[in-house]
């Protein structure tokens, strides 16, 4: 609850993240959609078969410390500085993970939670599935997690865009969570993530089915992004101009509305209101009050561009998947990021590209993922370049699994898809037209984790 009275102290905030690359760890996010085996219906929070049961069992088995909202149990964190478990809106199960040095931790992260959620989760009869977006269900469908941040956000979203509760309840996301050195390594690492992010939503599309029909996209949680709330997502065109680094950074997330002020236990509703407001102590809501440091963290937690700065960089245009390409998304982002050799060449791949033509790419990949093009390349072969950029930068690791493979093996679910020329989603209504004849419910039997 530090005060923040200046400017620069929210500069500083974004400077102190900044790691030796001897130090660079790499965290994996995803989400995952909790439904009932029997019914294949979402998961309600309260009830014996519920988030909040499935919460209470991880944390019987794991002995993590419980994260609670009143009397609610939201979510769980390892005190020993491991990853954390949190709930979306709509009760998608998310592991937050560690912070760990190779893709060989954070797959072994991945398999243990996965294992210890079957253990928990089929007693009471609920299964996982990772795709984009629900295949099934509509909004009205979806339960709502008892966090005060998702009141707020769900009464805001309607006023901003037309998908904001799409975004907030039907859909999962798995992301790379990579460091940078310093400003410039931001900056770099910042731009080559921006404009090589509609690659990784085309090799990670797997949304085609809304309410139980094909929507016409291959990646629909993408194109759900591009009618949210403009002020807070998009392709940030300004972080190409000269001059950008955390300053710039901090100036972006000050213009962003806030949703929310946390005082204690209590969410205060400020949204549309501006961080400036609140640091000056003019905030109607809270007359008085200034502004902390865990203010700042929160706001900028409510930001939500295709690549995003926290004290860390964040790859957030993929679509969650079966848990066999969950870790390709650090291992890509890895590859290509902690390898100088492979950052430039990467960055050669995409400085000449214009902000239209980025956003012309970026607004296509939806719908069509590998077909997209920009300057007549197509984003198949754009992946292919990357995937071999990544494939060497991870192979000088030289980090090897106790059986004498490296890391480069992560991305052979990725390099599977290139080859083949079809992405997850296609192969989901490929099934769909042809063995599944039109069920979609299937998809809960053939991909459930």
């Amino acid at each position: 609850m530090t005060p923040i009275e200046t400017r620069d102290e929210l500069v500083a905030w974004f400077a102190a993240g900044e790691k030796l690359p001897g130090e660079f760890r790499v965290g994996t996010e995803h989400e995952k959609f909790a439904f009932t085996i029997a019914d294949h219906e979402p998961v309600a929070y309260e009830g014996r078969r519920s988030i909040r049961a499935l919460l209470e069992g991880m944390q019987a088995l794991l002995g993590w410390e419980p994260i609670m909202e009143g009397p609610n149990i939201i979510g769980l964190y390892d005190v020993t500085g491991g990853g954390a478990i949190s709930l979306e809106p709509g009760g998608q199960f998310e592991l937050s993970g560690a912070p760990v040095r190779t893709i060989h931790r954070t797959c072994s992260e991945l398999m243990a939670h996965l294992a210890q959620l079957r253990e928990v989760a089929e007693p009471l009869g609920i299964g996982f599935l990772g795709l984009g977006m629900t295949p099934s269900w509509s909004r009205k469908d979806m339960p709502m997690m008892p966090k005060g941040r998702y009141r707020i956000m769900t009464a805001y979203m309607p006023k901003v865009g037309g998908h904001g509760l799409d975004m907030m309840y039907r859909t999962c996301t798995v992301q790379a969570n990579l460091d940078f050195s310093s400003e410039a390594d931001m900056v770099k690492k910042l731009r080559v993530a921006l404009a090589l992010q509609p690659v990784a939503t085309a090799l990670f599309a797997n949304s085609p089915f809304t309410e139980g029909k094909p929507n016409g996209f291959l990646s629909f949680r993408s194109e759900i992004w591009r009618d949210t709330d403009a002020d807070r997502s998009g392709m940030l065109p300004w972080a190409f101009e000269p001059g950008m680094g955390y300053e710039r950074w901090a100036d972006y997330a000050l213009d962003v509305p806030m949703y929310f002020v946390k005082r204690g236990e209590r969410y205060v509703d400020v949204a549309g209101c501006s961080f400036r407001d609140l640091m000056a102590g003019k905030l109607a809501a809270l007359p008085g009050e200034r502004a902390t440091v865990s203010d700042w963290a929160n706001h900028i937690s409510t930001i939500f561009p295709e690549v995003r700065l926290k004290r860390y960089l964040e790859m957030r245009g993929s679509d969650s998947g079966p848990w066999r390409r969950l870790p390709a998304v650090s291992a890509f982002w890895v590859g290509l990021f902690y390898d100088q050799a492979c950052l430039d060449a990467a960055w050669d791949i995409v400085k000449a590209w214009t902000a239209e033509e980025r956003q012309a790419l970026r607004d296509a990949v939806p719908r069509l993922a590998f077909a997209a093009t920009i300057r007549g390349r197509d984003v198949r072969s754009l992946a292919r370049e990357t995937l071999a950029l990544a494939r060497a930068g991870l192979a000088r690791r030289k980090n090897f699994d106790p059986y004498g493979a490296d890391e480069t093996r992560y991305l052979a679910p990725l390099e599977e898809i290139v080859e083949r020329g079809e992405t997850a989603a296609e192969e989901l209504l490929r099934k769909y037209h042809g063995p599944w004849a039109g069920a979609v419910d299937r998809v809960y039997e053939e991909y459930a984790y």
